[in-house]
C-alpha cells in the first residue's frame, strides 16, 4: 500500500548547513531528485530568486543528490504541463520562504500544484520553510508585522495554522500570539523557532533542529525541544 511521504515544516533555514540534516533525512531512501521552488520569493524580484536557487543547489551538492529548481513566479507557469513534469519522480519537494499568500495564490489548483500533491501521496517528501510551512495549511493567518491578510492555503494540513520564525517574532511582539487563538474546532496553532523544524505528519511529529516548537493549550505557550514528540488534532 502506497502511503503519503514526510512532511516538514520550517521556522527558517531552509537549504542551509544548520538544516542539512534534516533535508538528508527527508530524501534518505527515497529518489535522489530534490525538486526546490522558490515561488514565495518572487515578488522580491529575480535577484532574490536566484538567491534562493543557488542556495538550493549548494545544499543538494552537500548531499550528494540532484537539485531541480522549478521557477514558478504566476499561475500561468504554474499551470504549464512543463512544469508539473519536472515534478515527476521527486524525493523530496521544497517550498522555501518570502510571501506566503503570493505562494499559495499562485500554486492553489494548478498542475504544479496537483503534481506536488500527487508526488507526496505517493511517498514523496514534502517540506515548506517560513512561508512554505504557512501555506501548506488551508488558512495563512494575517500577520501585521507582514502586511499579509488572511489567505486561503493550499490544504495539505487543514487542521495547523503555522507561525514560523516563532521565537523571533515572539520576542518582537510578545502578545502576538494571542491574536491566533480564535480558531476553529480541531485545528491547532503551532509556532516553529528559527532553524528548527517539525517532521512527520500530518498529527504526529518529531521536533528536529536548534530549537523548540510550540503549542498552544488554554491559552497558554507549551514548549517541545528539539528531540521531542507533539500531536496536532
Amino acid at each position: 500500500m502506497i502511503t503519503p511521504g514526510p512532511i516538514a515544516l520550517v521556522g527558517s533555514g531552509e537549504y542551509l548547513p544548520v538544516m542539512q540534516q534534516v533535508e538528508a533525512d527527508l530524501i534518505a531512501g527515497r529518489n535522489p531528485k530534490y525538486v526546490q521552488i522558490p515561488t514565495a520569493a518572487a515578488p522580491e524580484g529575480e535577484k532574490s530568486l536566484n538567491y534562493w536557487v543557488d542556495l538550493g543547489i549548494r545544499q543538494a551538492e552537500r548531499m550528494g543528490v540532484e537539485a531541480v529548481p522549478i521557477i514558478v513566479q504566476s499561475r500561468i507557469d504554474a499551470d504549464s504541463p512543463e512544469m508539473a513534469r519536472k515534478v515527476d519522480d521527486a524525493g523530496l519537494i521544497y517550498l522555501s520562504g518570502g510571501n506566503p499568500s503570493f505562494l499559495a495564490n499562485t500554486l492553489r489548483d494548478t498542475l504544479l500544484w496537483k503534481a506536488i500533491d500527487s508526488a507526496w501521496r505517493n511517498g514523496a517528501a514534502l517540506a515548506g520553510c517560513s512561508a512554505g510551512a504557512m501555506a501548506l495549511a488551508d488558512h495563512i493567518p494575517g500577520l501585521r508585522l507582514t502586511a499579509h491578510a488572511p489567505t486561503q492555503g493550499l490544504g495539505t494540513l487543514p487542521h495547523i495554522r503555522v507561525l514560523p520564525h516563532f521565537d523571533r517574532m515572539f520576542s518582537h511582539m510578545p502578545d502576538f500570539f494571542a491574536r491566533f487563538m480564535n480558531v476553529p474546532k480541531g485545528v491547532t496553532v503551532v509556532g516553529i523557532d528559527e532553524d528548527t523544524a517539525i517532521v512527520g505528519g500530518p498529527y504526529e511529529w518529531e521536533v528536529q533542529g536548534r530549537q523548540s516548537a510550540w503549542l498552544f493549550v488554554e491559552g497558554h505557550r507549551v514548549e517541545f525541544p528539539s528531540g521531542s514528540k507533539l500531536m496536532t488534532e
